[in-house]
């Protein structure tokens, strides 16, 4: 008399099916995510500007190390100062007397904001400057982080890599 087969590889193999069907969708939500990611930038003097994810990508691309709650990571996107000179923000030999009291502070959808003094994120100041990152680890970032997220190599504490980030404003500090 032949065995009754046994359900449990069916079942198993029904519910691994699923498991890849709802990680390919959400992989799909968060690129679609990043598809229609944009970030108001705005500076002192200058017309503000919303950069969609073309736009960032068309800036010089970075890729930075760094790790984060014990995990390291790969990411890349423009730096942070290369956005801001968009809109007109001084870098380089510009940036020096009353530029240097300019500082930036990056705002996210939650409400979170953190500040950077604009000298921290020229390369000729910092040999770590920030990102402005849509992909760590050749991924788009999950929907808690993204679809835009700060990611500064040079912290030692990532307090300042801004999740779901919406805006830069340029600002000087009070006399």
């Amino acid at each position: 008399m032949p065995r009754p087969q046994s359900r449990l590889p069916r079942i198993l193999g029904a519910g691994v099916a699923a498991a890849l069907l709802l990680s390919t969708l959400s992989c799909r939500a968060d690129d679609a995510k990043i598809a229609t990611a944009s970030l108001r930038v705005a500076a002192p003097n200058a017309p503000s500007a919303t950069l969609d994810l073309a736009a960032l990508d068309r800036l010089p691309q970075r890729t930075v190390h760094a790790t984060a709650h014990g995990r390291s990571l790969t990411c890349s996107g423009p730096a942070l100062i290369d956005v801001l000179a968009s809109v007109g923000v001084p870098r380089g030999d510009a940036l020096r007397g009353k530029q240097l009291a300019l500082y930036v502070r990056a705002s996210a959808a939650d409400g979170y904001r953190a500040v950077f003094a604009l000298a921290e994120l020229d390369p000729e100041f910092r040999a770590e400057v920030p990102i402005v990152a849509a992909r760590c680890d050749g991924h788009a970032l999950v929907t808690s982080d993204g679809p835009l997220r700060i990611v500064a190599p040079g912290d030692l504490r990532p307090a300042r890599w801004v999740r779901q980030l919406t805006a830069l404003d340029v600002l000087r500090a009070a006399d």
